[in-house]
């Protein structure tokens, strides 16, 4: 195809966005406007919602030509022929929300993906290899408390038993793999890049931060993803009674904790890093008894693989000190020394720092130029994704990129998460011309 011809293919923009807010009935959150779709989204993964949405993904990429596929972690690969065979090239992004969830975070990058395969059929173009669209299975690792483990297991982060094992969060006890039995998606496909390998990998996503919209940019061409470790941290003490157990003998749990976290906080900000609590749990949960163990989510991240290590370590060595009642960062210079705690650190995710595919890269940012035209220079940007993405286990294995555009003040993982019309179109826009044009530069490569 010519540069006139990519710039040629359009998008059905309000069919994208009246598909998009449909398939929202399933998974409905709390309401934040007046307007008929001012309401987030709580769809966690493998519920009974989940399982709604899924079963219309199935059935709309059927519809439309596709063979759709379901591996052993129920992510579903919808693929529509080309004229060689070859591993596809794909649109992917997930379906599942956090709790208190929008509308667009993951969701869009599915329906582009999908308006990309009906724009195709509108327009009878056949590619030059295979594409298709990919529902991941827990990118947000809200209820099964591993994000892109998915993904992460076919790019062989992750053990199959490993994910199967997870228990969800909140005190139930369904397992992963028990809730893809119960909505049925345990799929026969192995859950591998080997048995199942991707051609590249690109995912339209929300920026989720205030970048572009302050710098009136259009469109992210994402170079890479900042690295990130989640940990869970255990803080043992002794439980005793408030009223007759005085500050010097307390081996304050919880006191404990909430000093550690407001230390995390304080040396990322020295370093230039980020570091983040959003689970706290205690033992025994009672008004008048001090607790004796609390475990807490720690999320650390930086641009840098080093820089987040030495981090790491200082908040190992500062955590100790602070949890004994020797001086770190100012934590015990108040109030009345104790017993002291015992820290514990359990790793559960690691993920590096991301370096996407320049070629496909190049491939978004042509295609932006495409739809925007003379205006382009400005309006494109090249950034550094903050967030996690499955594109993360992806580019391990395949040519991958990331599209971003603009959400209302930054705002995500909140039900008034908002992407205007004009954005998701933009997005979807560059998703099918990054596609094509990556078709075929394929093509012209034999590979």
């Amino acid at each position: 195809m010519t540069d006139s011809q990519f710039q040629n293919v359009k998008i059905n923009r309000d069919r994208l966005w009246n598909d998009l807010h449909e398939t929202c009935v399933w998974g409905k959150g709390e309401r934040w406007g007046e307007g008929n779709t001012d309401i987030g989204m709580k769809r966690l993964t493998l519920t009974d919602s989940d399982k709604q949405v899924r079963d219309w993904f199935v059935k709309t990429t059927e519809s439309l030509g596709c063979k759709v596929s379901i591996d052993a972690m129920g992510n579903i690969f919808a693929v529509r022929p080309g004229k060689k065979d070859g591993p596809p090239t794909y649109a992917g992004s997930h379906l599942d929300t956090q709790p208190t969830g929008g509308r667009y975070d993951g969701i869009l990058g599915v329906h582009a993906g999908i308006e990309v395969l009906k724009t195709l059929n509108d327009k009878d173009i056949t590619t030059e290899y295979p594409v298709g669209v990919i529902n991941w299975t827990n990118e947000e690792g809200a209820r099964f408390p591993i994000s892109m483990i998915a993904s992460g297991v076919w790019a062989g982060a992750y053990s199959l038993e490993k994910a199967y094992s997870l228990v969800e969060v909140g005190g139930g006890s369904a397992t992963q793999k028990s809730e893809l039995e119960r909505i049925g998606y345990l799929g026969f496909l192995e859950a591998s890049y080997k048995a199942n390998p991707i051609g590249a990998h690109f995912e339209l996503h929300i920026e989720q931060g205030p970048i572009l919209e302050k710098s009136n940019g259009k469109i992210g061409a994402v170079e890479g993803v900042q690295a990130y470790r989640w940990f869970l941290i255990t803080v043992k003490g002794a439980d005793c009674h408030t009223g007759t157990t005085d500050f010097k003998n307390r081996s304050d749990a919880m006191l404990t904790a909430a000093k550690l976290i407001l230390h995390s906080h304080n040396k990322a900000t020295e370093m230039g890093c980020l570091a983040s609590t959003g689970i706290l749990t205690l033992k025994p949960g009672s008004t008048n008894t001090v607790p004796g163990l609390v475990q807490f989510s720690l999320d650390i991240r930086s641009k840098e693989d080093a820089l987040l290590l030495k981090l790491e370590e200082a908040l190992k060595a500062e955590f100790a000190q602070i949890a004994a009642g020797e001086e770190a960062g100012g934590l015990n210079t108040l109030g009345t020394r104790g017993r002291g705690c015992t820290v514990d650190w359990q790793l559960d995710t690691d993920s590096p720092a991301t370096k996407f595919h320049e070629d496909c890269i190049k491939c978004v940012e042509q295609s932006a130029k495409d739809m925007l035209g003379t205006n382009a220079a400005p309006q494109v940007q090249r950034m550094t994704s903050g967030a996690g993405h499955d594109s993360v286990y992806t580019s391990r294995r395949a040519p991958t990129s990331m599209i971003f555009v603009p959400c209302r003040d930054g705002v995500s993982h909140n039900p008034a998460e908002y992407c205007s019309p004009e954005d998701c179109g933009n997005g979807a826009q560059v998703l099918l011309g990054a596609m094509l044009r990556y078709d075929q530069l394929r093509a012209e490569k034999g590979a």
